[in-house]
């Protein structure tokens, strides 16, 4: 038989195999051991992991196209109203907008027409795949005591989570702060607002009438139709 091998492109042979050991215990705890490779691809010389191979395994490990990323690396200074950012491989960014009159959509059966509207400071928790919202009195002062209200709005989850129906989201593994930030907010704004979840009402009194004055009016956001959550800035920290 002729042997082809040589066309497939670059081989890879193996040099080292790593068995991990677990304890049938509460804690877990694990125990790894490290194997060479003969020339005919047997694992031999059975020995404890090293330091030096866990930092080559390190190493090895990231290239990953995902550890090399830049996600919610900012492209300049930090921006202004940026509060906390958490890069890891789920990492996620905490920022404020201030009050502002911004354009909103619903679905017809609400019977709230399209249009601007203002808006409560709002603080914006997200991630690459979820998105939190919640509102705040000011965004002079903010810290780790500033107490959240639920985000004035339909389609959210009492903890703050927004469902985002049909709405596809894509953020790249290597997307920049400002872009990550802006995405999120084009998604939540671009979207129709069109029903409540469980029913239950994020505001004081009724919903639809509040949008229904509000809509393409210039009145500011009534502060008082607000309620608090009982949550923190700290307690999204984590």
């Amino acid at each position: 038989m002729k042997d082809i091998t040589a066309t497939f492109g670059t081989l890879y042979h193996p040099v080292k195999a790593f068995v991990v050991y677990q304890k049938n215990t509460v804690d877990k705890s694990i125990y790894v051991e490290s194997y060479y490779m003969d020339k005919n691809g047997y694992p031999i010389n059975a020995h404890p992991l090293s330091l030096k191979e866990s930092t080559e395994l390190a190493n090895a490990l990231d290239t990953s196209d995902e550890l090399q990323r830049n996600f919610l690396k900012p492209s300049g200074l930090l921006p202004k109203n940026v509060l906390y950012i958490n890069p890891d491989h789920d990492g996620y960014a905490i920022w404020y907008t201030p009050a502002q009159r911004i354009d909103l959509f619903f679905i017809e059966s609400l019977a709230i027409p399209n249009g601007k509207a203002s808006l409560p400071p709002l603080l914006w928790k997200a991630s690459k795949n979820s998105l939190y919202l919640y509102a705040i009195d000011a965004v002079t002062d903010i810290n780790e005591q500033t107490a959240l209200s639920h985000a004035p709005f339909f389609n959210l989850y009492e903890d703050g989570k927004v469902c985002m129906g049909t709405v596809s989201v894509t953020i790249k593994a290597d997307c920049l702060l400002e872009e990550f930030m802006q995405q999120w907010e084009q998604y939540f704004f671009n979207s129709y607002f069109s029903h409540l979840i469980r029913e239950k009402s994020p505001v004081k009194g009724n919903i639809i009438q509040l949008w229904q004055s509000l809509i393409n009016s210039r009145k500011q956001f009534p502060m008082k139709y607000l309620i608090k959550n009982d949550l923190t800035l700290k307690q999204l920290l984590s």
